[in-house]
């Protein structure tokens, strides 16, 4: 059995979970969210607790165990507190600017990179060389924040590009002639 899986889910007060069939709906201050589990692990709710059991002792189940635990917790943790990641651009003359649910990119290229927001992110320059994105589902807020570093990742020679905020770059040498 997982260890992940093994420990409970605690419900913060103002949090709703409701549990239909195989879909686990979180309700809370900040948004809701909603996703379809397999068959093969089962979830329960009793006193503001969750717990995820496999529902038979196969492979799949036992695999399924722990992960469909933590998306569950973080889809908690998401409607509650939420979740953000910060990206830094690193270079003479890149910058950033947030207008509405579009951020605008100056990355070095001969033309200006638009990068649409999709709903529920929102996106926030508190500097010209700083990115905040936030939203309340996980997957989403880290698969946004890796596309837009994925426009100009940090190369190894001099460091520019957009890297996460606690991404260390490690540095290569020049050739020497």
């Amino acid at each position: 059995m997982s260890r992940v899986g093994k420990s409970p889910i605690n419900v913060p007060s103002g949090t709703q979970v409701s549990i239909t069939g195989s879909i686990v709906e979180v309700k809370g201050a900040l948004g809701v969210l909603s996703r379809k589990i397999s068959d093969i692990v089962k979830v329960s709710q009793e006193n503001g607790i969750l717990s995820v059991l496999p529902a038979n002792d196969s492979r799949e189940a036992r695999a399924l165990h722990g992960t469909t635990r933590a998306v569950i917790a973080n889809m908690v943790t998401g409607v509650t507190t939420g979740f953000e990641k910060k990206l830094t651009l690193v270079g003479v003359g890149y910058r950033a600017q947030a207008q509405g649910d579009k951020l605008n990119l100056s990355l070095g290229f001969s033309h200006p990179v638009v990068h649409q927001m999709p709903a529920g992110i929102k996106v926030e320059t508190p500097q010209q060389t700083e990115v905040l994105i936030k939203g309340v589902d996980k997957q989403l807020v880290g698969q946004v924040a890796a596309d837009v570093r994925g426009y100009r990742p940090p190369e190894p020679y001099k460091g520019k590009g957009v890297r996460y905020a606690d991404e260390r770059v490690v540095m290569k040498e020049t050739k020497k002639k």
